[in-house]
């Protein structure tokens, strides 16, 4: 039987829903996008779509996202600790 570590526990002082504010900061920062975001105790995977991302590789796909949530990463209480999935699609 394979051992399965626990997912760690992040303690943060964000009030509300991090899972909306997630989704807010990239639809609102990701020019006609919608952010499916799932997941949870820090950590998070986010799926979104956007004709932006037309044209553009993976990694300057991912960095558009990236650079909507870095507020929701920064800080030692910061409500988002990791993106376990990062995916950016085109529609």
């Amino acid at each position: 039987m394979a051992y399965k570590r626990p997912m760690s526990v992040h303690l943060t002082s964000f009030q509300g829903s991090i899972l909306d504010a997630v989704k807010k900061a990239i639809e609102s920062k990701v020019e006609s996008s919608t952010a499916e975001v799932t997941g949870g105790g820090g950590h998070y995977n986010i799926v979104v779509t956007s004709p932006v991302f037309a044209g553009k590789s993976m990694l300057e796909s991912q960095r558009l996202v990236y650079s909507a949530i870095a507020h929701l990463m920064a800080g030692n209480d910061a409500p988002v600790h990791a993106v376990d999935s990062l995916k950016t699609r085109v529609p």
